[in-house]
This record gives structure tokens, C-alpha cells and sequence, in this order.
């Protein structure tokens, strides 16, 4: 466990711009060993990566041949230099392209690796990245945090499949919570009990002895969110509890169950029941109705009410859901 909330470094780091954590090889190796059927002949783009030091581009450019992958681009934000990666203070910035071995030994070559100057800093949100991003089947990285909404929104504009990492508060984000409800958006394989350790040179790592790692920082609640189909994704929760009402009790300003955990589900109940953000990693569209989300913000169409309470007392955010398929 950590000794300081993720979320307090998170949010200074929002506010420092300094909020780029680069993952581990390890990490992306799990998670993108799940779509390797969807890579085949596909265009990836890595858009917030240095590519001199990014995991995303190694893994890419080393199983290019193995992924069946068309071409690999790389950009980032205005850094010239590894060792000025992320003070965003280099003068240039520039791209990469790979479109796999030339010379037999399976291994992406400096002279195999076009390099190209940008005319601006590098921004996903610029026009010629842009254009980039237009030529590109698929986006995977670890985008920067503070900006994740205008990211998604984005990806979405231009109709691109993603794997991208992002916080779990982010599901209750108004505009990242319609895309999960509207089936555009889900959660990935994710990270072992939800956290991760990425390298970073901004911050002290306050995790305990047996979690700590030189160099890195352990983050909780860091998720993978994709609109690319999985298996995890239709495999059905086994709900094994029936429900009573001592166990479920409704809220006080809200027609609705409250299910503290997960696995406590009722089998059985037909109405709606909310549940935590964390549902999300279990959550089986062919299996429940996400209704709208409570807790979170004014309502919108999907935050169906502000805070909810059980005998006064405030809960955390819940998201609403239906079993579509209740044992009655």
C-alpha cells in the first residue's frame, strides 16, 4: 500500500503539466497480447511517445514481423533529447516511421527508421499530427492524464480503434461515462489489482518496501480503455448471492439497490442496483444494462442524480445497472 494518495501526486502532476508516466515493457506486453488479431495489417500510431524511449515504439518495432503490422509512427511532444523527455523544453520535435526489417535480421535499424522533422512542438492536437493520426488504423500509448477527455474525444472524432491507458476516474467523466453506456468504449485486461509502476523522474514512490521500485511509481487505479473487442469482454460474471432486503438497502433519494461489491450481484433482482466504478472490469454487455451513473455530477442524461445517500449517509459514485437476465 501506498503511504500517500495516488490521486494527490496525480493532481499535482495535473497541474505541473508533468503528468507522463512511461509504462513498462511488461505491462504493454500483457495487455497487447490480447489483440494480436487485430493488429494484423494495421497502421499504429504512438502519438505521445518519444520513440527513442518509448516501450510502446520498442514493442511495436521488435514484433513488427510477428504482429503482421503494415507500419509503425511514432511522435511526441517537442523533445529532442531522452534526457529532456518530458521538460518539454527542446526546440524540435519530430516522427518516426518504421515499416519493418529491410535487412534479414529482424531487428528495427536506426537506417531502417525514417526520421522526420515537425514543423510544430509535437501536440496530438496539432494539424499535422493530426493528419498523422488520419493515416493511422490504430492508437496505442499512455496518454497524458489532465488531458485524457480531449484525447478520447479526439479518437473518437476520427473513428479510430485505441488501447490507451488512463485513471479509473476517468468512467466518470460525463463525456467518457456516454461512450461507455453507448458500448463505444470499454476496459481492457488491465493492470494486476489495478496498479501500476511507471518509470518517471518527477516523483518520490511512497509505496511500501515490497511494492517499491527504484526509478518508478507505483499509481492505483490505472486501467487500459479500448473500443477493440475482447474476450474478457463477453464472459459472463457468476452471480452466486439471492437477494434480501437487510442485505440490499435502497438509497435514500434514488429507487435503486446498493451493491457495495461486485461479487455480492444478486442473482435474483430484477431492478435496478448500483454498483462501483470497479464493475466496469467485469462488466459483460450481454449480460447487464448500464443505466446511467449516480454520484458523480449534475444530471445530464446519464448522471441520473447528484450524491445519493443510505440513511444520510453519502456514498461514493455508483454506476446504475440492470441484469438483463435475473434468476426469478
Amino acid at each position: 500500500m501506498a503511504t500517500k494518495s495516488s490521486n494527490s501526486f496525480l493532481q499535482k502532476a495535473k497541474s505541473a503539466k508533468k503528468d507522463e508516466f512511461y509504462t513498462q515493457l511488461s505491462d504493454i506486453e500483457k495487455e497487447l497480447k490480447n489483440y494480436k488479431a487485430h493488429l494484423k495489417g494495421k497502421v499504429v500510431l504512438c502519438n505521445c511517445d518519444d520513440p527513442r524511449v518509448s516501450n510502446f515504439f520498442h514493442y511495436f518495432s521488435y514484433k513488427f514481423k510477428q504482429l503482421g503490422l503494415k507500419k509503425l509512427i511514432a511522435t511526441c511532444y517537442k523533445n529532442q533529447c531522452a534526457d529532456l523527455f518530458s521538460q518539454n523544453d527542446s526546440e524540435k520535435a519530430i516522427y518516426l516511421e518504421y515499416n519493418g526489417d529491410k535487412n534479414g535480421n529482424n531487428i528495427p535499424d536506426s537506417e531502417e527508421i525514417g526520421i522526420k522533422q515537425l514543423k510544430g512542438d509535437g501536440d496530438f492536437r496539432s494539424a499535422e499530427c493530426v493528419e498523422l493520426l488520419k493515416r493511422a488504423d490504430l492508437v496505442v500509448t499512455n496518454p497524458p492524464f489532465s488531458l485524457f477527455r480531449e484525447y478520447v474525444a479526439q479518437l473518437v472524432e476520427h473513428d479510430k480503434k485505441f488501447i490507451i491507458i488512463g485513471h479509473q476516474n476517468a468512467i466518470t467523466y460525463k463525456e467518457i461515462f456516454k461512450l461507455i453506456k453507448e458500448n463505444k468504449l470499454w476496459l481492457g485486461y488491465g493492470f494486476n489489482r489495478n496498479c501500476a509502476h511507471f518509470i518517471n523522474r518527477h516523483y518520490v514512490d511512497y509505496a511500501s518496501d515490497a511494492d517499491h521500485r527504484e526509478g518508478m511509481i507505483r499509481v492505483s487505479g490505472v486501467q487500459w480503455f479500448t473500443n477493440m473487442d475482447t474476450t474478457k469482454r463477453h464472459e459472463e460474471l457468476i452471480l452466486y448471492k439471492k437477494y434480501h432486503p437487510n442485505e440490499y438497502p435502497k438509497y435514500d433519494n434514488y429507487d435503486a439497490i446498493e451493491v457495495s461489491k461486485t461479487t455480492n450481484i444478486p442473482m435474483d433482482y430484477a431492478g435496478p442496483m448500483g454498483v462501483p466504478i470497479t464493475f466496469l472490469n467485469k462488466y459483460n454487455p450481454d449480460q447487464f444494462d448500464i443505466l446511467g451513473n449516480l454520484g458523480s455530477y449534475a444530471p445530464d442524461g446519464y448522471s441520473l442524480i447528484g450524491a445519493i445517500f443510505i440513511n444520510k449517509k453519502k456514498i461514493y459514485k455508483r454506476i446504475l445497472i440492470k441484469n438483463k437476465k435475473p434468476l426469478v
